[in-house]
């Protein structure tokens, strides 16, 4: 086992994989930008090393700063995360050339998977399905040329993107010079990488995926299938494992094709098989995301199988946990992923200083994050701020958890989109299963604009609580008529907060 790991990521997932290595005995070192330096991830790990200015171009993407602080730092190995350079193969390269090792695929397996045109061909020749679309890169005139014959409407696919990143739908010819430059400007800015694709794009289909493990020795397996229909701008917003739609027979054979998928590319390490189904259960490759997955507790939850203490157990040459037959879901588990983000204002960006932080809890609950009370969202990354995690014996009984941990969630500073999740829990459709990739778009027209009364109410809420921590700071002494004071304004931030 290793005695020090980077994590060359932020947020709440350098957050969850600190926890792992805590568990496991092992060392950790943070990185961080400028407008990181007082993360959590900065917080909770053993060392932290600034890498460069706020801009991910200049921090988070820099291969040779992250290095630089694995090289300072003694790590043995680097965990990469999720985004950023995860599946870049030209990161993972550099570390094996620096005698790190890379928590994650090889280079070349990340070449064949990380790259989504490669994927695709890689798929064929496993003989699995694909979604009809174009296995090579493209210029911006083949781009133009390949658009009709695949035939409107279609995506423009950054080659390397992941997490909605880089992606563009076109429904008609004139669409396509602005969605071809946001989607190559995307892919650049978040993944080093602006090569682009085409793929026909499909109506209304389920968006399942299947978690893979793989050892050294070239075991395989599968842990089931995750639900990711619920989706907004083709980034993932809500997940659950199992799906309500997957049967035992549909589940093998997408476990199957996802194994298939795997060994042909020489699959190690932790990676997810995306497919889009139809309701006739046929379903078709999408990609590999050949990483750890923003959605991965909801596979935890049901498996009983911590995926990132797995990861770095086949990194430093364990076998796999488990066998095949061994692999068993128990009950549900649902994930809200909680944005800093206006859900009544088109979901914009909502950066800027938590006043107030209430973090569900109680049986059954997970709340994964990197931010505390006090934090500053900054502006320069993905505004996922925390994951919330349900788990119940029973999809129905995940459901309750999760509709009273929502209730729970206080966060007042931002805009978030817990409003949105609560919507969502009590919807027929959703509580029926009865889901598809167009799921939030009919949720959107149908959730009720905020009143200003509300949100003037939220605005003196933050003021109060602000002013309330000032004044009790200020008359915090330990004895006399100002301890009093003190208690005083204890009790009535506490009401203040009740009333909120």
């Amino acid at each position: 086992m290793f005695q020090k790991i980077l994590i060359a990521n932020r947020g709440e997932i350098a957050v969850r994989v600190i926890r792992a290595c805590r568990e496991l005995g092992v060392r950790t070192v943070a990185v961080f930008s400028e407008a990181d330096r007082a993360a959590t991830h900065v917080r909770f790990a053993d060392q932290a090393y600034g890498i460069g200015p706020a801009p991910s171009s200049e921090s988070y993407l820099r291969i040779d700063r992250i290095l630089e602080a694995a090289r300072q730092s003694g790590a043995e190995a680097i965990h990469p995360g999720y985004g950023f350079l995860a599946e870049n193969p030209a990161f993972a390269a550099a570390c094996e050339a620096a005698g790190l090792t890379f928590i994650g695929p090889s280079a070349r397996t990340l070449r064949l998977c990380g790259s989504k045109t490669a994927a695709r061909r890689l798929a064929r020749q496993a003989n699995v399905p694909t979604v009809p679309g174009t296995d090579q890169d493209l210029s911006d005139e083949e781009v133009v040329a390949g658009a009709p014959t695949i035939g409107f409407p279609l995506l423009i696919k950054a080659a390397a993107g992941g997490g909605g990143k880089g992606m563009r739908i076109v429904r008609e010819p004139g669409e396509l010079p602005s969605a071809l430059r946001a989607a190559r400007s995307e892919g650049q800015s978040s993944f080093g990488d602006s090569a682009v694709y085409l793929e026909k794009y499909l109506e209304r289909p389920r968006h399942i995926e299947m978690q893979i493990l793989a050892d050294g020795a070239g075991q395989l397996l599968y842990l089931g299938e995750r639900e990711c229909s619920i989706q907004r701008r083709h980034q993932k917003v809500v997940e659950e494992a199992p799906s309500p739609f997957v049967d035992e027979a549909l589940r093998r054979r997408l476990g199957e094709a996802a194994v298939a998928i795997a060994a042909a590319a020489g699959y190690r390490n932790a990676g997810t098989v995306e497919f889009l189904v139809d309701r006739d259960r046929n379903f078709y490759f999408l990609e590999v995301n050949a990483r750890l997955q923003v959605e991965h507790p909801v596979t935890e939850m049901v498996t009983g199988l911590d995926l990132v203490k797995a990861q770095i157990g086949i990194a430093a040459g364990s076998p796999l946990p488990v066998r095949q037959e061994e692999v068993r879901l128990r009950g549900c588990a649902l994930e809200c992923r909680i944005y800093a983000e206006d859900p009544f204002r088109n979901f914009i960006p909502s950066p800027g200083r938590i006043a107030v932080l209430r973090r569900p809890g109680g049986p059954g609950v997970r709340d994964d994050t990197g931010v505390y009370e006090g934090y500053e969202v900054p502006v320069h990354y993905d505004p996922l701020i925390a994951k919330l995690i349900t788990w119940g014996e029973s999809r129905a009984e995940a459901i309750q958890r999760m509709r009273r941990a929502l209730q729970e969630y206080t966060i007042i500073g931002i805009q978030t989109t817990i409003p949105f999740h609560r919507r969502v829990m009590e919807d027929p459709k959703f509580l029926a299963g009865d889901l598809d990739t167009t799921y939030v778009e009919a949720v959107l027209a149908a959730l009720p604009p905020p009143t200003s009364r509300n949100r003037r109410a939220a605005i003196i809420a933050a003021a109060l609580h602000a002013y309330l921590q000032d004044q009790e700071a200020a008359a915090a002494q330990p004895q006399g008529p100002a301890a009093a004071g003190s208690r005083w304004l204890h009790t009535a931030r506490q009401d203040a907060l009740r009333r909120r």
